[in-house]
């Protein structure tokens, strides 16, 4: 039997180039399998494929334990491996909740299983995992047990150690895994109880067993200045520490660029190129210059740091900025992509020296459309440092102080501004979806003490660089398809058939309609964002439509960019501080130079795209951690307070309100809502009491009192006004009624069931 299968292995020549002792391919041994119909050992594995020498063996032997950790294989208690297919189980990834239940992800992207709080306390947040149904829950989903840990991927994590009663333990900060970790007394590096500590784990759990660790780092205390960027950093694990070969790659580099780097670029010192960013930006990857033409249209040049000349292919500080995939940014702190000797010196376009650039420049008519594009290396010298504030108040507010001081960019300032204008309204025209919601800041005083919360204010010179990057951008893309070239793209998809049922049911509630049917298009979109710039729910609609979209990620293949209406777009203008910017400038380089193979593949694109948009979403969470840890620390003194606020999402267990002028969300839990029971519908995004018919919807107004902040799980409590008044009165009424046991107790202030 085994002869006659092992001829048929078609992927035989692939395992003998890739491997010297070659043995049956992954696929091979799922077909034998297949067609065996049980599980079979190890030696009969070994026999069955007719295997012989020593070095076979081995190779059969990792072969199989690798089969079983990416789950196409399961070894039973006899020693046998089996498929899992055949044995009903599903392999996926497993996702936590704060609540203790959690999910497991099938790699099929099959329904998720549902795993209650007993299943995950074998398992941990991101772990491999194998699983059968078990049943069906009252809600219709599909209920797991888990069968095997494939995979544990949770090797560290920080949380808050705690001694208690001679025990000593971790609660993990990340909500995700909310079983505490246990801590055997000679392995707690002498922390003090209520530390910030990051511990590894020792011990994993199983049915008979908890989770164990050891403490490895004592972050600090608790409420220590900055600690919420340390926690935030190690729990989503971005790399942080430079490796120290990558530091020695960076120490080679020159502060400097002399002048005779100039030699074969395109030498554009002469032009008045100028950065226009925020006060407190440090690295500097993008300069602007426009001009007039005399056919009624600009001539506009966009440099980018020419970061693919410093770093190459393959080299340490190549495979570490892959790594980290992007910059990420905390309020006061960057974790960058590059180190300071790049980010902040040679890679950043400071003014007044010479700098290493990708240059386009971009012909554009009198109504918005560029005719023609060109890119250059080039070597620039930037005439200024300039601020948004700046920017606009020279050009839009007429500041004669600052016209007077820069006045010799003032006429290409000007026309900056005019471009943007008409490359504005063609944005306008082509339907591209303009979604302005509200970021905030914070300010921080002494001792990093948070003082306020602030809105971002956005101005017209935030537009102008905006509008110039789009272009660029939009550029960089329709050379690299014409070029047949490797690239990643940014692309982003429609709505899901579904997702856009229930944004018609929740607009049709407001008597709002999207046209378009089952495909509608970014200006449908659009108009209907104009419609509702007066109402005074027009930003709950904004989130909704919102979420309503897919998230935009980078892919080697172009789908086109649904929000912006593009139908090729990419990133080209910040590669200090994203990957896949610094891909598509080697693209780019790569076709200048003539060394470029048209209709040549990159077979690790897809894997880069994937990686890449995975570390943007690892970095918005970070941040977004972070900033929830800051505005729990900023409420923690506002306990029994009241302040204005909206409702920003109504769920089944409670609504979420966000404060008016402070921007701090918490949740007014669906059981501390007085007088009623609460049904949520989720068409209509609300709260609907049974008995009154009270509502609790998007947008709705309400006044609420601060009831609870905890820092550790990042979670504010609020109550309304009404029913902190109403609940008072009752109590008193119930203090009274103790003296009169002959009345019937009142109905009032029955709390609703969740």
């Amino acid at each position: 039997m085994g002869k006659k299968k092992r001829n048929k292995d078609q992927f035989a020549e692939r395992e003998a180039q890739k491997y010297e002792h070659p043995i049956p391919s992954r696929e091979f041994i799922l077909e034998l399998l297949a067609e065996r119909g049980s599980p079979a050992t190890f030696r009969q594995l070994f026999d069955e494929l007719e295997l012989h020498n020593r070095d076979q063996k081995e190779a059969l032997r990792r072969r199989l334990l690798a089969m079983a950790r990416d789950g196409q294989l399961l070894e039973n208690r006899r020693g046998a491996y089996g498929l899992v297919t055949k044995m009903e189980l599903i392999p996926g990834r497993i996702v936590g909740h704060k609540d203790g239940y959690g999910f497991l992800i099938p790699d099929d992207e099959s329904d998720d299983l549902f795993l209650n709080a007993r299943q995950m306390r074998l398992v941990m947040h991101g772990d491999k995992a194998l699983a059968r149904v078990s049943g069906i829950d009252h809600r219709g989903r599909r209920e797991g047990m888990i069968v095997e840990v494939i995979e544990h991927n949770t090797h560290e994590l920080v949380g808050r150690f705690i001694q208690e009663s001679g025990i000593a333990f971790v609660q993990p900060s990340n909500a995700r895994i909310p079983n505490d970790i246990l801590i055997p007394a000679d392995q707690t590096l002498n922390a003090k109880s209520g530390q910030m500590v990051v511990i590894e784990i020792t011990t994993y759990p199983t049915a008979t067993t908890r989770t164990v660790g050891k403490i490895k780092e004592i972050l600090g205390d608790h409420m220590a200045p900055g600690m919420e960027i340390d926690v935030a950093i190690r729990n989503h694990e971005i790399p942080n520490e430079w490796p120290d070969d990558v530091l020695r790659e960076a120490s080679r580099f020159e502060k400097d660029v002399p002048d005779d780097e100039v030699k074969g670029r395109l030498d554009l010192r002469h032009l008045p190129f100028v950065t226009i960013d925020g006060e407190d930006a440090k690295d500097f990857d993008d300069a602007v210059y426009c001009e007039a033409r005399s056919d009624g249209g600009w001539l506009l040049y966009v440099a980018i740091a020419d970061v693919s000349h410093y770093v190459k292919p393959n080299t340490a500080l190549d495979r570490e900025a892959l790594n980290r995939g992007n910059s990420v940014y905390f309020p006061g702190r960057v974790i960058p992509m590059l180190p300071e000797v790049l980010s902040n010196e040679l890679c950043s376009l400071n003014p007044y020296i010479n700098r290493l650039t990708l240059v386009c420049d971009m012909a554009i008519t009198a109504t918005g459309k560029i005719t023609q594009y060109r890119f250059h290396e080039a070597m620039i010298k930037s005439h200024a440092r300039l601020t948004y504030n700046q920017t606009f108040a020279m050009i839009s507010e007429n500041n004669q102080e600052l016209r007077e001081k820069y006045k010799e960019l003032v006429p290409h300032l000007n026309e900056l501004f005019s471009v943007f204008k008409i490359l504005h309204k063609a944005r306008e025209k082509r339907g591209a979806i303009d979604f302005d919601l509200p970021e905030t800041r914070i300010v921080f005083g002494e001792g990093r003490k948070i003082e306020k919360i602030v809105p971002l204010q956005r101005n017209d010179a935030h537009r102008v660089i905006e509008e110039a990057m789009l272009c660029a951008n939009i550029c960089a893309a329709k050379f690299l398809l014409k070029n047949q070239a490797p690239g990643l793209y940014r692309v982003h998809e429609g709505p899901s058939i579904e997702k856009l049922l229930d944004l018609r049911k929740f607009l049709g509630e407001l008597g709002l309609t999207l046209p378009g049917k089952e495909e509608p298009t970014p200006k449908d979109y659009a108009n209907l964002l104009k419609t509702i710039e007066d109402r005074p729910d027009a930003h709950v609609i904004e989130m909704v439509l919102l979420r309503s979209l897919s998230q935009a990620m980078y892919s080697h293949e172009n789908v086109g960019h649904f929000g912006l209406a593009y139908e090729a777009y990419t990133h080209f203008t910040s590669p200090i501080r994203r990957y896949p910017d610094l891909l598509v400038h080697r693209g780019i380089r790569k076709i200048l130079r003539k060394q470029h193979v048209p209709g040549e593949l990159d077979p690790q694109l897809q894997k880069m795209g994937a990686h890449c948009s995975m570390t943007e979403r690892r970095a918005d969470d970070a941040t977004r951690e972070a900033m929830d840890w800051l505005k729990c620390e900023f409420m923690m003194d506002k306990v029994g307070e009241e302040f204005d606020g909206v409702v920003s999402s109504a769920t089944s267990f409670g609504i979420f309100v966000e404060l008016k002028d402070i921007y701090v969300e918490g949740l007014v839990h669906i059981s501390a809502l007085q007088s009623d029971y609460y049904q949520f519908d989720p068409i209509k995004h609300a709260l609907i009491g049974e008995r009154t018919g009270t509502r609790y919807r998007l947008g709705d107004p309400v006044r609420i009192r601060v009831v609870r902040v905890d820092l550790d799980q990042r979670k504010i409590d609020f109550m309304l006004a009404e029913d902190v008044n109403a609940f008072s009165e009752n109590k008193g009424k119930g203090k009274s009624r103790k003296n009169k046991p002959e009345k019937k107790k009142s109905k009032k202030g029955r709390r609703s069931k969740s």
